[in-house]
């Protein structure tokens, strides 16, 4: 290959993952919600359409990955700003979903590669991100949660391959979940339910994630007696409070309907399908039957709702440009504004 097509074809390289790193950190939610689907139709026994789910989201997870890595070296300044932000926390979440299905698969040396990368990234950022957090915050400020969790659940699903030592880190991580979980309500801005753009709904999606975290490590058998008892009930308490959460925010949605696409609306599709896989985990795990009928019912929910948000998305990649604001990224310039930089 001569010197002249190296450096085009760097070029071209180059310019791809500089559109990709225009794209907001919330983004990452389109993983975490195709992904959690995929988890979702696995369990419900629809294996070739949760493998169908899989590969766009896995593909989309390397997209946003080359386009953050991209506007690091590119533009240093603007990837700190955007880094600080609670929606950056997707990035560990979605790896954490993606091993999560990943492993379902038996594929646990890829579950534990990500496993690594969930787990360097994510002290760095949270802290990050809880020293800018601030009061009257959107729905994306329980990413804070969510990250953690979603790192809980992973390392509960591993245990079989890796040890009791792990569902004790998991322990420790659930209830720094949990812990975050009430610093994200205290600073959330409740009027959100009716005005939020779809990033809301992470205040429901937050707690179904808690309460797959329970499910698994009661699954586990680490645990037993009492502690094992303790354990089933926050896990159906979590439940409980989730199923009242999804009850409030479609409420909201019903009393002012938000129709129009927004990439936050990804961070609707995840809460909905995250509550559907914990009501079947946690059906699995302690022997509540109702909760698995009510988590196929809730999942093709999840996957109604996908469909049109998964078409938004796909128009606005190739559509004209929506000179929309979206505060919850720290970048108040439209989307197509920026690539133009």
């Amino acid at each position: 290959m001569s010197v002249r097509d190296a450096d085009g074809r760097e070029h071209a390289v180059n310019r791809y993952a500089g559109q990709w790193a225009a794209w907001p950190p919330v983004a990452g939610a389109a993983v975490m919600a195709t992904g959690i689907l995929s988890v979702g139709l696995s369990l419900a026994g629809f294996e070739v359409l949760s493998v169908v789910a899989l590969w766009p989201a896995a593909a989309l997870w390397l997209l946003l990955a080359l386009g953050f890595s991209a506007l690091l070296l590119r533009d240093r300044r603007r990837w700190e700003t955007t880094a600080v932000t609670p929606p950056a926390l997707t990035a560990v979440a979605a790896t954490t979903v993606l091993g999560v299905r990943f492993e379902l698969l038996g594929l646990t040396p890829v579950a534990l590669s990500l496993l690594v990368i969930a787990t360097l990234v994510w002290p760095v950022m949270l802290v990050a991100v809880l020293r800018h957090l601030t009061r009257r915050a959107p729905g994306a400020v329980f990413l804070i949660s969510v990250a953690t969790q979603g790192l809980a659940v992973l390392c509960a699903v591993l245990v079989p391959e890796t040890g009791e030592w792990l569902a004790r880190v998991a322990l420790g991580l659930f209830l720094l979940g949990l812990l975050l979980y009430v610093d994200a309500l205290a600073r959330f801005d409740v009027r959100q339910v009716v005005t939020g753009a779809g990033d809301h709904w992470i205040a429901g999606g937050a707690l179904a994630l808690s309460a797959l975290t329970g499910s698994k490590l009661l699954a586990s058998g680490v645990w037993s007696g009492d502690a094992a008892t303790a354990l089933r009930t926050a896990t159906l308490v979590l439940t409980a409070l989730d199923l009242a959460w999804y009850g409030v925010l479609l409420c909201g949605e019903c009393a002012r309907s938000r129709l129009g696409y927004d990439v936050r609306r990804w961070a609707t599709v995840f809460p909905l399908g995250m509550t559907a896989v914990a009501a079947l985990s946690v059906a699995a795990a302690t022997g509540v039957a109702w909760l698995e009928t009510l988590g196929r019912v809730l999942l093709w929910i999840g996957v109604a709702v996908w469909l049109p948000t998964a078409y938004g998305f796909a128009r606005s990649l190739t559509g004209p440009a929506v000179d929309r604001p979206s505060p919850a990224v720290g970048d108040s310039r439209p989307v197509r504004a920026r690539r133009r930089r």
